[in-house]
């Protein structure tokens, strides 16, 4: 045995002070099996390598000491094990407690995966609105209203619906969408009372971002939304009501790559089939592209065929002579700028439908193109975090062979389109001035919209809509105006 060695002068003795121990009911098994582990190795270690007199002795308190090492170290998986299945701190009836709920969670799960229930998510808005309109001499509220019975106005387009959206997406990606707005979706504009609005999928191909879309898909042009609850302002902006089209119905790709988006499809262009003797699709698309956190910028185009609107031809026995699908360019650039309490937006339209003018030639009686162009600006402001002011300018130039938008071929009094009306005859019917010019129409919208709460935003516009000649039919005397004016206000609550 080595003996002990003094103390060295020069090193203080240390006193030993009373140490604090945690009682063994309050460690926890695996700490307690740990000490147990350590115990063991000192008092097996120790005495043992110290007595031993020979290799074989040395050799049979090893193989003895790795012998209870293992018996411990299982005995502190045990422990580990134990801990795990009863948390500390938890009753017995806690347990069971906890055991049901996790049970209950599994067997939702399992219900809401037969149901088909994953991965749906509904949503849906409701926008009760009152409008005047001067002219019409028209004031009262507008919801649910079949808008093919009063056809596609200004003063009555996608507000005052009821809406309801499905979204379902499955574990590979696939996305299955329809979205129900009776009587005031797209489905009413351009397809008799359908209530059908938006139904379409989206395929992933190679991935994600690369998609396979198909079905029928409301227009994606310009910088305003169809849908109030992105849309700043109760009315549309010109363009929007009189320049693009309504829904598209085809197949094609949404690609993403980076900041830029591509969407681009064959589709029928606000038809949803073709009529014999159409053969020809139209190429519709749209690209965005997101400059950055604040700012992008994005274009749209349609180049095809499209629904001819024109009475310009009639028969022997006076009847309107209906005119086959005609070839329609149309492209616009829309910009946006959002930071702050600001928001700034922008867009250009052009466009041009062959033999859809309102005048036809003077000298023969044919058809003649109508063509167009517009701008069209907003901007918004903050005031505080819930109240939002908005200003929005819109400028429509539809001088050429008596004017003519897309999808309306002949003069409207009550949007402002078509010549200059220089009196009324006797049977009130109207007397156009220069029939070779439109008049150009211009709008200046002013609106506050107020967040009540988060689903709920009331909203209030005046709207001064003026044209470049009499072209509004004033309804109390059967006079024409060069301007209209219009307030709406609405509550639109959303979930």
């Amino acid at each position: 045995m080595r003996r002990e060695q003094p103390a060295r002068k020069d090193t203080p003795v240390m006193t030993t002070q009373p140490q604090t121990t945690t009682p063994i009911r309050s460690r926890s098994p695996v700490a307690l099996a740990t000490a147990v582990l350590v115990g063991a190795l000192s008092t097996l270690a120790a005495p043992g390598l110290a007595q031993a007199d020979t290799n074989e002795e040395l050799l049979k308190e090893l193989r003895a000491l790795k012998a209870r090492v293992a018996e411990l170290e299982k005995k502190v998986e045990q422990a580990e094990t134990r801990a795990a299945e009863n948390p500390p701190g938890m009753t017995p009836e806690q347990i069971q407690d906890f055991n049901r709920i996790a049970i209950k969670a599994e067997a939702l799960e399992d219900s809401r995966d037969m149901l088909g229930f994953k991965g749906l998510k509904i949503n849906g808005y409701m926008d009760p609105t009152f409008i005047y309109n001067q002219r019409q001499d028209r004031a009262g509220f507008q919801f649910l209203n079949n808008v093919s019975d009063d056809g596609y106005n200004y003063d009555n387009s996608y507000f005052g619906a009821a809406v309801i959206d499905f979204t379902k997406e499955t574990e590979g990606g696939s996305r299955w969408r329809l979205t129900l707005a009776p009587n005031r979706g797209v489905g009413s504009v351009f397809n008799g009372e359908s209530p059908i609005h938006e139904a379409s999928v989206s395929i992933p191909l190679s991935d994600l971002q690369t998609r396979f879309i198909a079905g029928q898909i409301p227009d994606w042009s310009g910088y305003e939304y169809l849908q109030p609850t992105l849309n700043k302002l109760i009315t549309h902006n010109l363009l929007f009501d009189f320049t693009l089209p309504t829904a598209y119905t085809g197949a094609g790709m949404e690609i993403t790559r980076g900041k830029w988006l591509v969407k681009a499809m064959l589709a029928n262009v606000n038809g949803t089939r073709r009529n014999p003797g159409e053969t020809s699709p139209a190429l519709v698309y749209r690209v965005d592209y997101a400059k950055g956190e604040f700012q992008g910028f994005g274009f749209a185009g349609v180049h095809g065929k499209a629904a001819n609107f024109s009475e310009n031809i009639v028969d022997e026995f006076d009847e309107v002579v209906a005119q086959p699908d005609s070839s329609v360019n149309l492209f616009e650039f829309d910009a946006y700028f959002i930071r702050g309490d600001w928001t700034v937006q922008g867009q250009l339209s052009w466009g041009q439908q062959a033999k859809s003018a309102i005048s036809v030639d003077p000298d023969t009686g044919a058809l003649r193109d109508a063509q167009w162009w517009g701008a069209s600006a907003l901007a918004a402001y903050k005031f505080e975090p819930r109240l939002e002011g908005t200003l929005r300018v819109d400028y429509l130039n539809n001088r050429q062979n008596g004017g003519g938008l897309f999808g309306y071929s002949g003069a409207d009094d009550r949007n402002g389109i078509g010549p200059a009306v220089v009196g009324v005859d006797d049977d009130g019917t109207p007397i156009y001035g220069d029939t070779e010019r439109g008049v150009n129409r211009w709008a200046l919208s002013l609106g506050l919209s107020y967040l009540f709460n988060q689903n709920t935003t009331f909203k209030v516009e005046y709207r001064f809509d003026g044209a470049s000649g009499p072209v509004f039919l004033d309804v109390r005397d059967g006079s024409y105006r060069k301007t209209n004016q219009l307030l709406g206000a609405s509550v639109l609550v959303s979930f």
